[in-house]
């Protein structure tokens, strides 16, 4: 359908007594690439209308959903439905959701939710979703607005690092919160492994599945990170990324470029990995090394057709055994995205981030350059643009309990 013509179906009902907004809850501009059932818009916007479970806790609408945009309207679409129900607009452009039709910005806070539908995929396996161009007309309200308020955006930043940096300075430069990244790295850990700052990591492993895109491959960089970032020293940036694939990944084991070791150890979290040898099994592995300025060497691996799960396994200093664990995802209810959301809702309420955004910059970064690594045919690829410095929390942000 049209844009035009499904924004002419909508009407915007006379709201219930039960469906009144309080006074002093933050109001939320959406943004969508396209919201249907299970979409990231779904997992993110529905959960701000209806509330959200962690565990046996149930979670009321943190914040009010005051208007929508939607970019690219799915057959199986379900926001002009929630639209009635809740009795937020959806607008024909980004600039009229955060002024709602007044020239003004007149929102909290901005939900920039830039996954799923109908858009190309380039020759380095990147999807080319527009959450570059959606934050460029953020930014331009805000600019006009003379203000401006948090906006978490979903997953990296861009495929393109150029256009992640600059919407990564426009935060810094007009001062506003900016909070990005994916469910998996704040999701449940199975077991709760954490460290505590200062964590002397000598090697670290992450394993992932079969989607070796940009979109999963970032998943795997970001449940890495997460743990990583907590080394001593502090985070200092990336200065090499590789993307090798095939026999290269064996080969590489071999020449002790990463620990078959540690492969086992966290192959042994799964709770569902298909038994058996990975050089057997895996028709096509993909392994992407990253070497921190500070000396450390870290791999992700993707084994599609034995793992479709998170696993990390790490060899820490003084640690007698090799610490691993699983950053579990509730197929049945797509829980997974309930701890972001409420940290999100953290966010927009407090101005404040649970975890730096860097983590996010540089994950971004590092994945579109091992995409080019990929394209250049697997050649390392020195990235100095990536001497990204910062603190992780003192205390990790992620979901505890068993997760359902």
């Amino acid at each position: 359908m049209k844009r035009r013509t499904f924004l002419q179906t909508v009407a915007v009902p006379v709201l219930a007594p039960w469906a009144l907004r309080s006074k002093g809850r933050k109001k939320i501009a959406a943004l969508s690439t396209t919201y249907h059932v299970r979409s990231h818009s779904d997992n993110f916007i529905t959960r701000f209308l209806e509330g959200y479970w962690i565990n046996e806790q149930y979670y009321p609408p943190p914040c009010d959903i005051v208007s929508l945009s939607v970019d690219q309207i799915h057959p199986a679409d379900i926001s002009r439905r929630l639209s009635m129900a809740y009795g937020f607009k959806i607008y024909s452009s980004i600039a009229d959701a955060l002024t709602l039709g007044t020239g003004k910005l007149a929102v909290d806070g901005v939900l920039l939710i830039g996954e799923h539908g109908d858009y190309p995929t380039n020759s380095k396996l990147q999807k080319l979703y527009p959450r570059y161009k959606f934050m460029q007309q953020v930014v331009e309200v805000f600019r006009s607005s003379g203000r401006a308020v948090p906006v978490f955006v979903d997953k990296h930043l861009s495929y393109d690092w150029r256009q992640a940096r600059w919407m990564y300075d426009q935060s810094r430069e007009l001062g506003f919160p900016l909070m990005a990244g994916s469910s998996v790295s704040v999701t449940f850990r199975r077991p709760e492994l954490d460290f505590p700052l200062g964590t002397h990591f000598e090697e670290a492993l992450e394993i992932g599945g079969g989607w070796v895109a940009d979109g999963g491959i970032f998943h795997n960089l970001e449940v890495l990170q997460c743990f990583v970032e907590r080394r001593r020293g502090g985070e200092t940036g990336v200065r090499a990324v590789q993307h090798v694939e095939g026999d290269a990944v064996w080969r590489a084991a071999n020449e002790g470029r990463w620990s078959r070791e540690l492969m086992q150890a966290a192959l042994a979290r799964g709770q569902k990995v298909v038994p058996g040898r990975p050089d057997e099994l895996v028709k096509n592995p993909v392994a992407c090394f990253l070497e921190y300025n500070d000396g450390l060497k870290a791999t992700i691996l993707m084994l599609g057709g034995m793992v479709s799960e998170y696993l990390a396994a790490f060899r820490v200093k003084g640690a007698s055994d090799i610490l691993s664990t699983l950053c579990y995802i509730p197929r049945e209810n797509s829980n997974n995205f309930s701890p972001l959301v409420d940290s999100i809702a953290r966010t927009f309420i407090s101005g404040k981030t649970d975890y730096p955004v860097e983590r996010t910059l540089l994950t971004t970064g590092a994945l579109a350059f091992l995409m080019e690594s990929r394209y250049q045919g697997h050649t390392r690829i020195e990235t100095p643009m990536l001497n990204i410095a910062y603190e992780a929390p003192v205390k990790s942000y992620y979901a505890h309990g068993p997760g359902s």
